[in-house]
């Protein structure tokens, strides 16, 4: 019997922008690339972007097939393979992804098994493994990633038990760590990753509480800080990490308020922002780490304008640009990022449409280099 559907995700829009003149890093050079699940189309589209402008331009073949109803997607961190998963088909697709154009292939034996509706995934920093949470059994999968292929070995045998509903998953920088919201248990799990086998061990105090109904979690790139998007409470709680245990204390202040029905949080690459889509408001929550203590404080224009129900938020490796997947316009809303003060700005040829009532619920960025 068909499950009902629970909500949008705020997580996951694996994005890669087309920058065929970047020169970041020491003088490397990158392609760009933006992928998007479609709920209700069973679809996820692929589109190049620019790194002057971060304008999307579909790729041919875009939308590209996936389960029933995919509400996430990863990348892997080598920008090889792009992973999505599917809540009412019970299993994960799995493509390779054509580093020159962006379209995507189909991996030998995707998709692969899930537990009962997989909701969320990401690829931990060595992209040795993958975890799913899936919501409708409550629990946490591993799965070893071929780096050869891209086809993922699930170990079921190992899953983790989650809270009710986990909705989101996300690892630290360093991948020792993994930490899931769940949505109806109102807490985060966090847990060790055994960097040999990639099992998942309770980190002691786990699970940790919340606000109401935590939709994402997300940690900054230094792994100092977590933060959890609050839907029920209409906040954001933050954490600051214990580098060596992995547990969870709650920062001076916290939660933080943001819009109606925040469901998905990102951390821009140099820690300094936090940016938080809010569904029921149809804008987009930017605050100011305070570097020393992970404190949030609004951005001065906050919240920005985005589209009639916003589902995901990601900000692309650069850190010049802000993608937002708008589940009831159809539609991407994109903005540049200004690195001194966070303040996003709608780019000149945003919003980006999909097709009408394909319903655009997770979005993710890579950085491929050429």
């Amino acid at each position: 019997m068909k499950r009902k559907r629970l909500g949008f995700i705020g997580l996951a829009l694996a994005a890669a922008l087309l920058a065929s003149c970047s020169t970041e890093d020491g003088g490397a050079a990158y392609d760009y690339y933006v992928f998007a699940t479609l709920a209700s189309a069973g679809k996820v589209s692929a589109y190049s972007m620019s790194a002057s402008s971060g304008s999307l331009t579909e790729v041919a073949g875009s939308p590209f097939t996936a389960g029933t109803e995919p509400q996430s997607v990863a990348v892997d961190p080598s920008g090889k393979y792009v992973y999505v998963a599917n809540y009412f088909s019970d299993n994960i697709s799995a493509y390779e992804i054509d580093a020159a154009t962006g379209g995507l292939t189909a991996v030998a034996g995707s998709p692969f098994a899930a537990g009962l509706g997989p909701y969320a995934i990401t690829v931990e920093p060595s992209g040795k493994f993958a975890y799913v949470a899936n919501a409708d059994s409550a629990n946490v999968w591993p799965y070893l990633i071929d780096p050869d292929t891209g086809a993922l070995a699930p170990y079921g045998a190992l899953a983790a038990p989650a809270g009710i509903h986990p909705s989101s998953v996300t690892a630290d920088p360093s991948g020792k760590f993994l930490y899931v919201a769940n949505e109806y248990s109102g807490s985060i799990s966090g847990y060790a990753i055994n960097a040999s086998s990639g099992q998942l061990t309770p980190i002691a105090g786990s699970p940790f509480a919340t606000g109401g109904y935590p939709r994402a979690v997300a940690v900054d790139p230094a792994g100092k800080f977590a933060y959890a998007a609050n839907t029920g409470s209409r906040n954001v709680s933050a954490f600051a990490v214990n580098a060596t245990t992995g547990a969870l204390a709650v920062i001076a202040g916290s939660p933080f308020a943001a819009g109606i029905d925040p469901v998905s949080v990102a951390v821009e690459p140099s820690g300094m922002f936090v940016y938080v889509a809010n569904r029921g408001s149809s804008n987009v929550s930017a605050y100011s780490i305070n570097a020393t203590t992970g404190a949030l404080s609004a951005i001065a224009g906050s919240p920005f304008a985005a589209g009639a129900g916003p589902s995901s938020v990601a900000v692309d490796p650069s850190g010049q640009f802000v993608y937002v997947t708008n589940y009831w316009t159809d539609d991407i809303t994109g903005y540049t990022l200004n690195s001194t003060t966070g303040a996003l700005t709608e780019g000149s040829r945003s919003p980006y449409l999909v097709e009408v009532g394909e319903h655009p619920s997770s979005v993710a960025v890579v950085r491929i280099a050429k």
